[in-house]
């Protein structure tokens, strides 16, 4: 992922983002591989290090975890459509027409050692810590303890936090602001969080 300076997030910030955002895709090349296996999937950032989650026993991730246990968790979210015209401020001497649209959007991704849980009372607590996080009063999930055998663990353990908040961080506080001035009027999907980062990003 091309990370400008500008657009470059403090790791405490990429992994806010993380938690505020637990669902990713989970990326594993294997060896010898015409195309990673890519799994989007729910999962746990337990702590800044490490993070946990579960999947079906028949996933092709598997096989390609056992070849090289490298893997990427990415996450990416808070877009919005940045128009071309929003790129001019009135007044001034620019072009509305020759305004360069963008894209502005939060995308972390960790680069993780995955280690595969497949006995019963580490499935258990992994199962358990999800819960905790998502979900409430259900049966601990011992008491689906004949199930367990269909599914496997994951352990990651964050090696690498490549953050990237491109909220454009590269342009003057003017331009940002008038930016900022018509997501709020448009009002689409995305645009207020996008909206919130890039105020955030002016102090």
């Amino acid at each position: 992922m091309l990370i400008h300076p500008w657009d470059a997030a403090p790791d405490e910030e990429a992994l806010a983002f993380v938690r505020a955002n637990e669902f990713g895709h989970l990326i594993a090349s294997g060896r010898d591989r015409d195309v990673p296996v890519v799994v989007p999937t729910q999962f746990l950032l337990a702590d800044a290090s490490t993070i946990l989650l579960h999947l079906a026993r028949p996933n092709p991730v598997w096989p390609a975890i056992e070849e090289n246990p490298a893997v990427v968790m990415a996450v990416a979210g808070d877009w919005a459509y940045v128009e071309g015209a929003w790129k001019a401020l009135p007044g001034t001497d620019e072009d509305p027409r020759l305004g360069v649209p963008t894209t502005y959007y939060a995308a972390v991704q960790l680069v993780c050692h995955a280690e595969i849980v497949d006995d019963p009372d580490g499935k258990l607590g992994i199962l358990r810590a999800q819960l905790a996080r998502l979900d409430h009063d259900l049966a601990d999930p011992a008491e689906h303890y004949r199930r367990l055998p269909g599914i496997r663990g994951l352990r990651l353990a964050v090696q690498k936090i490549n953050g990237k908040f491109k909220y454009g961080g590269n342009v003057d506080e003017a331009h940002r602001r008038y930016v900022a001035e018509r997501l709020a009027e448009r009002g689409g999907p995305g645009d207020r969080a996008a909206r919130d980062h890039l105020l955030r990003g002016l102090g």
